[in-house]
This record gives C-alpha cells, sequence and structure tokens, in this order.
C-alpha cells in the first residue's frame, strides 16, 4: 500500500497544544478539500515534544486519538529539523545537532518511540527522515567515527523498538547539497555497511535534481550498494537557464530564513542564492529552493518537475518505497505576490500539491 502524506514542517507549531491547533486550522481543511476519508501527514515534532510523548505512553495515547478523530495517519516523521525551523533564520542551524552527537541520537530514537505507537493498526512499517551525517564541515575522522558509532547505536535501538512494540520503523538518510553525503554516490560510500534492515535513504528529488544526478542512474548507484530507499520526499527545486537573465526575478528568492544552495550545471557551487548571484556563477543553476509541486514559477525561471516526474516513475518500477512524502516547507518565505494570503489559501495551496503527487503516483500525470 503506497502512503502519500504532506510534510508538516511547514507549520510553525512545536509544543502539543499547538501541534493539534495546526490539525484544525490545515490538515483538517486539507482532507475535506481533497475528499479524502482519511489525509496522511509527514509529521515534524521538535525534539522537546518528541521526547515529551516518548516518556509518556497515556500522552501518545491521546495524541493518537486526536489524529483518528480528525481522519489523519501518520506512517512516517520528519526527524532533519530538531527545532525553531520556522524561526525567522534558519540557515545552517538546521544542521545541528548532528550524527556526531549523542543529541540526534536521543532525538531519532524519541521520534522512533513515537511512531510505533502513532501509526495506523494495519501500517506494515514507519519511516523517519533524518539528516545526512553533517553539514560537511569540520568533518574528520574523528567525527566520522562517532556518527559510525551512533548510526550503530540506532539501528540497536530500532530493533529494540521492534522487539518490544512488533513495529518495524526505519530511518533514512537525505542526501542534501553541501552535506557530507549530499548525493547518492557519496551515500554508497559513506553508508556502506549499516544496518539494513533499519537504515536507508529518504530520497528528496529537489536535492537529487540540485546534484544534477539522473534519477535512474542514482537509484541503481543505490540498489548497488544495498540501500534501500525508506521514504521519498516529492519536492521541486528552482531552476534557471539563464541566470543572468533572470537575475531580476531570482532576487527575491534570495531570503533570510533558509539556506540556499545553488549548483550550476558546471560542477560550480555556492551554499547560498545570494553568494551565487553575486558571484555570476556560469548557468543553468539549479537552485535548493522548494517551489509548489503544481505550479511553476513566474518565467523565465522553471521548476526542476521532469527530473520529479521521471524519478517517480522509476521508483515506483524499480522500487519498493511506499512512503511518498510532499514537502514544500517554504510557503511562507516565497515571493510576496506567490505567497499564501491566510491560512485557508495555504490548505489550498498544499491540497493541490496533494492532488498533483496523488494523480502522479497513479500515473495520471504524463512521464
Amino acid at each position: 500500500m503506497t502512503h502519500l502524506s504532506y510534510c508538516t514542517n511547514v507549520h510553525p507549531a512545536e509544543d502539543l497544544l499547538g501541534i493539534v491547533a495546526q490539525l484544525d486550522t490545515y490538515a483538517v481543511p486539507v482532507r475535506e478539500r481533497l475528499d479524502a476519508g482519511v489525509l496522511g501527514l509527514g509529521l515534524w515534532l521538535a525534539a522537546p515534544v518528541a521526547g515529551q510523548l516518548a516518556a509518556d505512553p497515556y500522552l501518545r495515547n491521546r495524541f493518537r486519538r486526536e489524529l483518528d478523530v480528525r481522519g489523519l495517519e501518520v506512517v512516517t516523521l520528519n526527524g532533519f529539523p530538531y527545532s525553531a525551523f520556522q524561526a525567522p533564520v534558519v540557515k545552517h542551524a538546521v544542521y545541528h545537532p548532528d550524527w556526531t552527537t549523542r543529541q540526534r541520537l536521543a532525538y531519532t530514537l524519541d521520534l522512533a518511540r513515537v511512531l510505533a505507537d502513532l501509526m495506523p493498526d494495519d501500517a506494515a512499517r514507519g519511516s523517519i527522515s533524518t539528516l545526512p551525517l553533517a553539514w560537511r564541515v569540520p568533518w574528520d575522522t574523528t567525527r566520522a567515527a562517532a556518527a559510525a558509532r551512533h548510526l550503530d547505536e540506532l539501528a540497536r535501538g530500532l530493533e529494540g523498538i521492534a522487539s518490544a512494540t512488533g513495529r518495524t520503523i526505519r530511518v533514512g538518510f537525505e542526501p542534501e547539497p553541501g552535506c557530507v553525503i549530499e548525493n547518492t554516490t557519496q551515500a554508497a560510500e559513506l553508508l556502506s555497511g549499516v544496518d539494513t534492515r533499519w537504515l536507508g535513504i529518504c530520497l528528496d528529488l529537489a536535492h537529487l535534481a540540485c546534484a544534477w544526478e539522473d534519477p535512474s542512474a542514482a537509484l541503481g548507484r543505490l540498489q548497488d550498494a544495498g540501500l534501500p530507499v525508506v521514504k521519498v520526499q516529492l519536492s521541486a527545486a528552482l531552476e534557471a537557464a539563464d541566470p543572468v537573465a533572470a537575475a531580476g526575478v531570482l532576487a527575491p528568492y534570495a531570503e533570510p530564513r533558509f539556506l540556499h544552495q545553488t549548483r550550476s550545471a558546471w560542477d560550480v557551487a555556492a551554499d547560498d542564492l545570494d553568494e551565487a548571484l553575486a558571484r555570476r556563477l556560469p548557468g543553468p543553476w539549479r537552485i535548493h529552493y522548494h517551489v509548489p509541486l503544481h505550479a511553476e514559477p513566474v518565467a523565465p525561471l522553471t521548476s526542476t518537475a521532469p527530473v520529479l516526474r521521471a524519478a517517480v516513475r522509476e521508483l515506483l518500477a524499480t522500487s519498493d518505497c511506499d512512503h511518498f512524502d510532499v514537502e514544500t516547507y517554504t510557503w511562507g518565505v516565497l515571493p510576496p505576490e506567490q505567497r499564501p494570503r491566510d491560512e485557508a489559501g495555504l490548505a489550498a495551496g498544499i491540497a493541490a500539491e496533494l492532488s498533483f503527487a496523488r494523480s502522479l503516483l497513479a500515473a495520471e500525470v504524463p512521464l
């Protein structure tokens, strides 16, 4: 059974009351717009609330009831941002704490304990996405050894949770530009030897496009390495065929909250869009800026939707991955004329993305 969801890291709530309120403000209206009996959520829980839920079985069961009565289900969690993901400035803070720290290990195991109780009874397994070890600097053999130890502990912890609950939960490391693992080649190299019963890859399709990876070759590389794709994030990046000509249209996308790594087809890189604009990198560019799946940006900009379509086609043909999560967390920082005007507008935009994704997965969108 294929599970389709939208990721709630687009919303800022980081306490349990706020999360329940956002279900009523956004998730229920999205479900109603789609006329769906059940809506999937790729739930994001900040570290403090994850710890609170992990420590209290009664609270987990109560939260599960809050989901059930609203027609909402959770089979996947986004464990990449640790906290404050919709703060005024995030940038590099999203990569901390990383997998060299025990805080990251504890947070991820807390999420697994929570997910084991939130999952529907008929779900075959759950998934959690996480950062690809760390930002690329600083990185050395000492840090690599610490991360390896924590990944071993993670696998043992997930095995223990499965033994205690009967629920299989896998963690997927998400290649991202600028990180220690930013593409599938590095994933195959640096994650070799992990316990693939519990650990694998979260494939974010905007990141795949920004790395200028061919979807078929990338998936073949992961298969050859024995790394399962445990989760897919359905996302599209921003693309500029001629960034010099498009500089005026690109400028409003250079905003202060998120990092927008920019990659040229000529293997030239900048860690943020404003840097790329200042350096006038040779084009074309792909920019780590998640744009709505169902709508093209203002010309002459385009999106990497063709990569998204090709990757989904390949995944459906060659992979057993069944968790697909729409992850457009940037609605609030889009250029002003493209942002939703109010809460209802954001719910409508999320519903439109999910409708697009549902059709895509059903092969109703031309591939």
